[in-house]
């Protein structure tokens, strides 16, 4: 009798312990489920940004982004992916393993992104797909260079319209005040010996002089921006003027009319940006004044106007490329 009470005190001692055994293993899941699910909410929530990406770049410029994500994470491993284009399948790239991606524009819309991974490389979150564009402007094969450097024939030569300039454009000169243009001249200076940094700085001021901070082109309508003040102008097409320079080579000013506006605004505005037929310009030297034939006199101030979206980074990238 006594052995057998002692099997059932046994028997219950052992139930109550599988019984709590199993309250802890559901606990555990339902932990780990919680987890899981926090997770979850945390990788839905988390917001990756990449920063450094540029409006456009030149092909073989390099290419630095940077993964910024919204919220603080544990894990600070990341890998960063490529395809060529939407239908195109994501491939990791090889040794980039850090926040930062470093690479070379060598394919036009190729797109990247950033995914945060945990210590099993499993994603913990990742950022929307960021697009490279490349826009040589003026390619890279020899003719286009010979055209950009001032080397073409006049049966080359085509007319333009407005359009080929239409947006809204800042000028240079505020940045060329301020220093962030150095960096340019240095280029100048070490890839040439004609001038030290210092005196590529006080050539290109004289050049880039001007009040007119922006301009604004919208079909055939101009408007300029000096200081707080704002003209604008109807303008027509007036040909084009084909110059010849000291050095030898050449340049071509097209050339617009007023047509009515106010009257603050000059009666010829003349664009040279290095193309010879129609094509959409990305920065533009713009010469103005009241005489037709006065204004294609003008060599030595050439204001320069850029895209108004343009920072100061993006400025001495593109002023690099050429």
């Amino acid at each position: 009798m006594t052995k057998r009470l002692s099997q059932y005190i046994g028997l219950f001692a052992v139930s109550i312990l599988l019984v709590a055994c199993g309250d802890n293993v559901a606990s555990d899941q339902e932990s780990q489920s919680n987890m899981s699910d926090l997770a979850t909410e945390s990788y839905e929530n988390q917001i990756i940004e990449i920063n450094g990406l540029a409006d456009h770049y030149h092909t073989d410029d390099p290419v630095e982004l940077s993964a910024l994500p919204e919220k603080e994470t544990e894990t600070t491993q990341w890998h960063w992916y490529t395809r060529e284009n939407e239908e195109s399948e994501w491939k990791v790239v090889s040794g980039q393993r850090t926040k930062d991606f470093i690479g070379e524009a060598t394919a036009d819309g190729l797109e990247v992104k950033a995914v945060l991974v945990d210590d099993n490389d499993e994603p913990y979150a990742e950022s929307e797909p960021a697009k490279i564009v490349i826009d040589d402007h003026h390619g890279h094969d020899e003719a286009s260079k010979q055209i950009y450097a001032g080397y073409f024939e006049d049966d080359q030569v085509e007319n333009r319209e407005l359009s080929d300039f239409e947006g809204e454009w800042q000028s240079v000169f505020p940045y060329l005040q301020s220093g962030d243009l150095d960096e340019v001249f240095e280029h100048k200076a070490e890839e040439s010996d004609a001038m030290t940094a210092e005196e590529y700085k006080d050539y290109y001021t004289i050049g880039y002089e001007t009040t007119i901070d922006q301009v604004v082109i919208e079909g055939n309508q101009v408007t300029f921006y000096d200081d707080e003040k704002e003209y604008s102008g109807t303008y027509e097409n007036d040909g084009y003027e084909i110059l010849n320079y000291e050095k030898g080579n050449r340049g071509v000013r097209f050339v617009f009319k007023l047509v009515n506006g106010s009257e603050e605004m000059p009666e010829y505005i003349q664009f040279s940006d290095h193309n010879i037929f129609p094509e959409e310009s990305h920065h533009y030297h713009l010469f103005w004044g009241d005489d037709r034939d006065t204004v294609l006199e003008e060599m030595d101030n050439w204001p320069t106007y850029y895209p108004a979206d343009l920072d100061a980074a993006g400025l001495v990238q593109d002023m690099l490329a050429h």
